[in-house]
């Protein structure tokens, strides 16, 4: 089965493509069917357009909320948690309690960025330590409170799966592997027999994944993120089913592309601090093509330039000045700290 919204993967999972109000456009989401009900892999961001793409499929699937047997979350950024609360609310009214399963880590995400009236006024503040000029962090910071709507209602909290846990979905048995750098928490879900991943945001075609320093992040964003892809590099994968994008086929050789990719992004950015670049904003003007950015983008290029600049830092490639007004500073390494 195929179509624009439903694609069969294999015997018993689907993988559903839910539009974005953003430029990404759409996210991929996973369905598989087992002896007693549905698993739900990831969920869109909550929208009249997701809430009508959903209906398309429990049509096309021929299924209701109520055959729904649990929801499991790679990570918690919005456009993957966002309706899962709209589907806890459809299994409630239902009568059917529907668990929904995370990691620890990003449930404690959830409730500390998306279920917290005063992120925002923090973000904003973020924005500016980042070198932001005030008129662009404030509309940044307005997109952000769009966003935030878009999570809700919000789920209740989550059931834990421990990293190299086991799980059943959809008659299958994947072992969580904790996948960390896009988010601190992130679980991809691997199936040994069929040697196939379901590989959240951490491993992506065409499209790197962001790697963000937020306000929120545990340390060392970039450098857990590449000490994760150095792991995930060896496991035998025949198919990776990712979050966003099409289907990956050569798991160990996008993997290095990836690699590559950021070791590229660092030696943009120490270029961009020999050439007198100092705030994280300034140096996204130079890594990025941000002449047609939207809030949207402008926020993660921003978290994106940090990390860089972050693990730089930890190399003993760069340092951080003295702050300047609100901004943070860097600057180039000097011969006697490295």
């Amino acid at each position: 089965m195929s179509d624009s919204l439903v694609t069969l993967i294999a015997p018993d999972l689907y993988q559903a493509r839910l539009p974005l109000p953003f430029a990404l456009r759409l996210v991929n989401i996973y369905l598989l069917r087992g002896p007693h009900g549905w698993t739900i892999l990831d969920t869109g961001i909550h929208t009249a357009a997701g809430e009508a793409a959903w209906r398309k499929i429990f049509n096309t699937l021929d299924f209701t909320p109520a055959q729904i047997d649990q929801i499991i979350l790679t990570h918690v950024h919005p456009d993957h948690v966002g309706m899962a609360g709209w589907l806890t609310m459809l299994g409630a009214e239902a009568g059917h309690n529907i668990p929904i399963y995370s990691s620890p880590r990003e449930d404690e995400q959830m409730r500390h960025v998306w279920c917290n009236p005063a992120a925002n006024d923090n973000f904003g503040a973020w924005l500016l330590r980042g070198g932001m000029p005030h008129a662009m962090a404030a509309e940044v910071g307005q997109h952000m409170g769009d966003t935030y709507r878009m999570t809700l209602p919000h789920p209740p909290p989550f059931k834990h799966l421990a990293p190299e846990s086991m799980i059943e979905m959809g008659g299958r048995i994947f072992r969580a592997i904790h996948a960390p750098g896009h988010s601190d928490g992130q679980l991809l879900f691997y199936q040994a027999d069929e040697q196939m991943i379901l590989s959240g945001d951490q491993v992506l075609m065409k499209i790197t994944p962001n790697i963000g320093l937020w306000s929120q992040s545990d340390p060392d964003p970039l450098g857990n993120f590449l000490t994760s892809l150095t792991s995930l590099q060896s496991l035998p994968v025949k198919l990776g089913l990712p979050g966003h994008k099409q289907l990956i086929t050569d798991w160990a050789g996008r993997i290095g592309e990836i690699l590559s990719h950021h070791t590229h992004r660092l030696e943009q950015v120490q270029n961009a601090l020999a050439d007198g670049h100092a705030t994280p904003y300034s140096i996204s003007n130079v890594i990025f093509e941000t002449s047609r950015f939207t809030p949207h983008e402008w926020r993660f290029s921003l978290a994106e330039s940090l990390a860089h600049l972050d693990y730089l830092q930890r190399c003993g490639l760069a340092e951080q000045q003295n702050d300047v007004g609100e901004a943070w500073q860097f600057a180039a390494a000097s011969e006697s700290a490295t």
